[in-house]
């Protein structure tokens, strides 16, 4: 039964779909299947893999109202063992028509998770990219998941909106997910020239301990670039300081949800 991890931070521009997408891409490479959900209207981590959303005939939303199956949704990508639940324009009306449902109490919440648990022999692990807000989708995101990967700027006012984050992820495991954790707090568009970086680094560190992953994501130019080529960063800039992170935070994530023994096949 795969793993599911949700990469979520209702505060935008932290390198959240940058983070989903490279450490899916990675993990792939690394041997593993992976599925990427992308649950976010926006669609970037479905554009960013070069898939284009015009052309597709469904897509996660058609899988959350019952119309598709998660196989029938799911699609290929250019890039072997990795696989995405893509996002179209339709998903943008979702929270709508979720919060007007009448099935029982916590049907809307639980919608992800049913979809995914009809999957899961399918995948290894899944990672979730959720909208940059705490509304329903975020919330089936968090009911669907065994752990959650934060993704934490080292800028200032990073830490600003992670308590009402943690207070989501708290009422979650009361409510709806009991066995849900913290899978790790990625750092990412760090500077290490400044003195604001290495203080918010150090203060996450000091809020979460060995929750926070060891790799830290620098301030890295390929990373940008990489989206709007359709590329993940694992073959776009490989070797970039950007990536290089991304490839160990993977091996972090994968040995902390117990996939971390070398596979047959697994690049150095």
């Amino acid at each position: 039964m795969g793993h599911v991890t949700a990469v979520i931070n209702q505060k935008g521009g932290v390198g959240k779909t940058t983070t989903a997408v490279s450490l899916a891409a990675w993990m792939a490479h690394l041997g593993r299947r992976v599925l990427l959900v992308d649950i976010d209207p926006q669609g970037n981590a479905t554009s960013g893999l070069g898939i284009d959303r015009r052309d597709l005939p469904y897509c996660v939303y058609d899988a959350l109202i019952g119309r598709r199956s998660l196989a029938e949704v799911t699609v290929a990508t250019r890039w072997e063992r990795l696989r995405v639940a893509p996002s179209t324009l339709n998903l943008a009306g979702l929270e709508v028509e979720l919060a007007a449902a009448t099935q029982d109490a916590g049907w809307r919440e639980r919608r992800l998770r049913e979809v995914l648990d009809s999957g899961r022999e399918t995948f290894d692990i899944a990672l979730i990219d959720g909208p940059p807000s705490l509304g329903l989708l975020t919330v089936n995101a968090l009911a669907a998941s065994d752990g959650v990967v934060i993704p934490v700027q080292t800028e200032y006012y990073a830490l600003e909106g992670l308590s009402q984050l943690l207070n989501t992820l708290q009422f979650v495991q009361r409510r709806l997910n009991p066995a849900l954790d913290l899978d790790g707090v990625a750092l990412t568009m760090h500077d290490h020239r400044t003195n604001l970086a290495r203080q918010v680094a150090a203060e996450v560190r000091a809020f979460f301990g060995r929750r926070a992953f060891e790799s830290i994501v620098p301030r890295n130019v390929k990373l940008g670039e990489a989206p709007s080529f359709g590329e993940p960063i694992t073959t776009y800039a490989p070797d970039s300081p950007g990536s290089v992170a991304y490839r160990e935070m993977a091996r972090e994530l994968l040995h902390r949800v117990g996939l971390g023994a070398a596979w047959a096949g697994e690049a150095n």
